[in-house]
Formats: C-alpha cells, structure tokens, sequence
C-alpha cells in the first residue's frame, strides 16, 4: 500500500528554519505531484505549496512565497520542504501528499508531522 512518510518537523524559534522530507513508498512517485498542505488548531486545512511530477511547476500560498521552497527528487522518491524566517503562524500539522496533478486533490497524504515555532 501507499505511504508517505513525513520528517523534520520539531519545535524551532521565530526567524529560524526548518527542513520537512517525505519519502513515498508503493507509489509511481514519478507521475505524482506532491504537496505540502497544513492544518493549524482550530482552522481547516491549507495548500503550503505543490510540485508538478517533473519538476517544472510549483506552487506556492501567499503565506509561503519567498520563505519556504518545495523540491523533489524523483530517484529517491521523496519531496521536501524547505521553511525560512519561519512565524509563530505557521505552527501547524504539515501534511505531505501526492495527486496526479497540481490542480487536483490529493489521492493520497501522509501522516502528518508537527511544526511548532515559538516567539
């Protein structure tokens, strides 16, 4: 079965940086978009940002442009994100998950892993 297994998170102080991977099993990684979407407490659950399966497209939320940057490497099947100048409002559950394209929904998502920033 497919998983995809988040890393990275942890608690870090406002302004530092953090670095999330997800490596992806029993998936045509390839062919898949990935993405990193989150859920804060108390409010429903965003796109952070979105690569297309070669690389080519990504996506960001307004929230993440020009702090945090999406990569993948298709040989090792995984994605990552990388988080700068992180705010106390970007504490959330950050999920990884694959579609078969940037602008649909999700077919699958991992378990999630807990990114705390402290002010």
């Amino acid at each position: 079965q497919v998983q995809l297994v988040e890393s990275g998170g942890g608690l870090v102080t406002a302004g530092g940086s953090l670095r999330l991977s997800c490596a992806a099993s029993a998936l045509t990684f390839s062919t898949y978009a990935m993405g990193w979407f989150r859920q804060a407490p108390g409010k429903e659950r965003e796109l952070v940002a979105v690569i297309s399966n070669g690389s080519k497209t990504t996506r960001y939320a307004d929230s993440a442009k020009g702090r945090f940057t999406i990569s993948r490497d298709n040989a090792k099947s995984s994605v990552a994100l990388q988080m700068n100048s992180l705010n106390d409002e970007d504490t959330a559950i950050y999920y990884c998950a694959a579609s078969v394209s940037t602008g649909v929904s999700p077919r699958y998502w991992g378990q999630g892993t807990q990114v705390t920033v402290s002010s």
